[in-house]
């Protein structure tokens, strides 16, 4: 399936459903942008205290932090809405925020993103490339944890590396082929963002759904790779 062949499936989807994926959107930007820094004015003072301050109370810090960590699954949970919608399945909105019903499912993303991330940064260390192609082998981890809710954090990682061979650069490209979109969202004050990013995904979630998953009956049971070679 070619990039173009991507996005025109992913428009498909969309269909009818662009008002959802927006207000999803602006919700979760509200939510990762918005409470964090409530509490942290909250606990600066005031509004004029935070603004003016330097430096952030400590106690303000880790609670942002904090914040910031337990609302971190929300993303995951909104690739995999967007992961259904490309399968037609008809997901809600409250869909999204039903992980936080889920204590295992809830911490265990918030362990993935923070594992992925010190891999990414270690990477990062040596050169921004390796960092960069090691992200782009992470990227299917999130939709197998979806489709494969049994898999450890190392398995599903370990997974995506295993089925992103071959995909990196398309994968890469397809990403590339939104930034003239991009750039015309800058000029509508970031508002255009609201459908674009809805795009992205819902591409991503294509991605994954007609060129990753169709390895699932062609593979070798999950084994946890040491993560040596960032070429691989």
């Amino acid at each position: 399936m070619t990039i173009t062949e991507i996005k025109k499936q992913a428009l498909k989807a969309l269909k009818g459903q662009w008002g959802v994926a927006a207000a999803l959107t602006l919700i979760i930007f509200i939510i990762n942008s918005v409470l964090p820094t409530i509490f942290e004015v909250m606990l600066s003072g005031g509004w004029e205290n935070w603004f003016l301050a330097d430096q952030l109370p400590i106690q303000a810090e880790i609670v942002s932090m904090i914040i910031t960590l337990l609302i971190m699954p929300l993303a995951v949970t909104t690739l995999w809405f967007f992961l259904s919608l490309v399968r037609y399945e008809g997901p809600q909105l409250f869909d999204v925020f039903a992980i936080f019903t889920d204590g295992k499912r809830f911490f265990k993303l918030i362990g993935t993103s923070i594992v992925m991330g010190i891999f990414i940064a270690l990477w990062t260390l040596l050169l921004l490339i390796p960092g960069i192609i090691k992200s782009i082998s992470y990227s299917q981890t999130y939709f197998l944890m979806k489709d494969h809710p049994e898999y450890t954090v190392l398995e599903a990682i370990t997974e995506s590396k295993k089925r992103m061979k071959g995909y990196k650069w398309k994968y890469f490209l397809l990403n590339l082929s939104f930034i003239g979109w991009g750039i015309l969202c800058l000029l509508t004050l970031g508002i255009g963002f609201l459908w674009l990013s809805p795009y992205i995904q819902a591409s991503t979630a294509t991605f994954y759904n007609e060129l990753i998953l169709s390895q699932e009956h062609n593979q070798e049971p999950v084994q946890v790779l040491e993560d040596q070679n960032w070429e691989e």
